[in-house]
């Protein structure tokens, strides 16, 4: 019995010492990962772009509390003047321009620079056809006359460039502020620039589509001698003020006479 029991212990230790020296058999030794070499630790940070910086908006000064002095509100004689504002529009102007010729009467447009650089042609044709023209602004702005100087005069400038880059040689010697907003600015810029300040004393307003006839009547109520009417070309569907200028005319022309600004 000593015998096996020895035979068995020195088996067992065999066994052992040949699985020991096997390769592959044994579990593998943990190793300390790799640092990763400084240069690849983090991604570089990007460098941070300048920010630019807009200036703020000058605020707009406020209108006053009445039509500064300046304005052309009259035609200086007992007749009439017509304006027409916010085209040229390719489909009323001409229908406007039809209805003038037919009467044999002459009329102001103040037009909108955007207007002529799209409409050129028309703008020709209404200094063909013997009417004045008048500065309306670069895009019917209604707070020009409330900006700086500097933006009021460049808004007049690019406008009259326009016109005269149809016309050449063309002269305008009116100015209107879109919705009437006046400053005292607005009316000495144009002013250097050889402009006067128009503005009106019959407003039908056609800009809001009444009908033909509340057109009519409101104009006949309004005119006296010497008063400039208001109407528009442009800006919108002019269904109704096209349709009023017949009648319109002929009743100025008999109890006033119309007659072109001076």
């Amino acid at each position: 019995m000593r015998h096996r029991a020895l035979l068995a212990c020195l088996t067992g230790l065999l066994v052992l010492l040949v699985a020991g020296c096997g390769d592959g058999g044994g579990t593998p030794t943990a190793t300390a990962p790799t640092s990763p070499p400084p240069s690849a630790a983090l991604p570089p940070e990007p460098t941070p772009s300048p920010t630019r910086t807009v200036p703020p908006k000058p605020p707009l000064r406020p209108l006053p509390a009445k039509l500064p002095a300046g304005l052309v509100r009259t035609t200086g004689t007992a007749k009439v003047a017509l304006t027409f504002d916010d085209g040229p529009d390719p489909a009323w102007t001409p229908k406007v321009l039809d209805r003038l010729k037919a009467a044999k009467v002459t009329a102001t447009f103040c037009v909108v620079g955007t207007q002529v650089r799209k409409h050129p042609g028309l703008l020709r044709r209404i200094v063909r056809e013997g009417h004045q023209l008048c500065n309306h602004s670069w895009n019917h702005d209604l707070d020009l006359a409330r900006r700086p100087v500097a933006e009021i005069r460049a808004d007049l400038v690019r406008t009259n460039r326009e016109i005269r880059r149809a016309v050449p040689k063309a002269k305008v010697p009116f100015y209107r502020q879109p919705g009437g907003r006046w400053t005292a600015e607005v009316v000495k810029v144009a002013k250097q620039l050889d402009m006067r300040s128009l503005h009106w004393t019959v407003d039908p307003q056609d800009w809001a589509k009444p009908t033909a006839a509340t057109i009519e009547k409101r104009v006949k109520r309004s005119a006296r001698p010497g008063a400039v009417v208001l109407l528009h070309d442009g800006g919108g569907d002019r269904a109704a003020t096209l349709a009023a200028c017949a009648k319109l005319i002929a009743g100025l022309k008999r109890d006033h006479g119309v007659a072109g600004l001076t």
